[in-house]
């Protein structure tokens, strides 16, 4: 049961996480990128402690999966921001 509950909330926050950003203009979402990378490393710390917590090994196959997804998010963030904070830089002049 406790399981389903867990399954339950995952799509729910999924299907949410998936409206918002859809919603989204494209001049909020570097902004929106860098609170979701914070969110994602508090994420990570939670993936954590779930992980080691646990006694169950679906728990902790669950939990390393979220660890692994987490960090996936936050490194494709970051460079993704990067990216987008590049284009507003200043190009430099070719030397002739």
């Amino acid at each position: 049961m406790e399981l389903v509950l867990l399954l339950f909330i995952f799509t729910l926050a999924a299907f949410l996480g998936f409206e918002l950003i859809a919603k989204v203009p494209s001049q909020l979402h570097t902004p929106l990128m860098s609170g979701s990378n914070a969110i994602s490393g508090i994420t990570i710390v939670g993936a954590i402690t779930a992980t080691g917590m646990s006694d169950s090994m679906i728990a902790q196959c669950l939990g390393f999966v979220a660890l692994v997804l987490a960090t996936i998010n936050v490194v494709g963030g970051y460079f993704v921001t990067d990216r987008m904070l590049a284009m507003f830089k200043k190009k430099e002049k070719a030397p002739k």
